[in-house]
């Protein structure tokens, strides 16, 4: 098993990859219900805190990416009209 300096090295090779940040097009048809659990996966990925025994390519990324996750998350909850719903359950 690599140590946490070896993989962001590894991750870090990865994302430099020319081309990593093109823009890209993507014809996406989901269910209502899985735009709820994607929209949710992504806020607890980018909520939760580096662990220092292990990494993870959300750790290290780029806070602009973050904010594109987010944005991403925000605009399926908003076509799906599940952006009131996402809300209130995260209230709960």
């Amino acid at each position: 098993m690599m140590n946490a300096k070896e993989l962001v090295s590894v991750y870090d090779t990865i994302m430099s990859i020319p081309g990593m940040n093109d823009p890209i097009k993507i014809d996406l048809k989901i269910s209502r219900r899985n735009v709820l659990l994607l929209s949710q996966a992504i806020n607890k990925a980018l909520s939760s805190e580096a662990s220092a025994d292990s990494v993870n390519l959300i750790d290290i990324c780029s806070p602009e990416s973050k904010e594109e996750l987010t944005t991403f998350s925000n605009e399926c909850l908003l076509k799906s009209g599940l952006n009131e719903l996402n809300d209130r359950l995260s209230k709960l």
